[in-house]
């Protein structure tokens, strides 16, 4: 039995090897990401202007090799937050940018 508990750490690691191996992105990379074509679906839970975030509940990041959640994003252009509103179906699309995770591009849904 004392093998699993080395067992269970090495299982604990595998979700974040996988996606690391998965979007084949080196940490140096992951700084400025070029902008992804891929457009999500989500809608939006929140905004907070002076903080330049926007919370959208979101389906997969593909680009990203995240799964549909919840999430809080930086915006790239804070003019976008003008547009929206709680509760807009929304099309978007997020990238690595400087490190964080952020909003590049936002459009209503049609």
């Amino acid at each position: 039995m004392k093998t699993s508990i080395p067992l269970v750490a090495a299982l604990a690691l595998l979700p974040a090897t996988f996606v690391h191996a998965q979007s084949n992105k080196t940490h140096d990379d992951m700084k400025t990401m070029p902008e992804s074509t891929d457009m999500t679906h989500g809608e939006i839970k929140k905004i907070d202007t002076g903080a330049k975030l926007v919370t959208i509940k979101h389906g997969p990041l593909k680009n990203l090799g995240m799964p549909g959640m919840t999430m809080s994003f930086s915006v790239k252009d804070p003019a976008l937050l003008k547009q929206i509103k709680v509760g807009d179906q929304v099309n978007f699309t997020a990238d690595m940018v400087n490190g964080a995770i952020t909003v590049t591009k936002l459009e209503l849904a049609k």
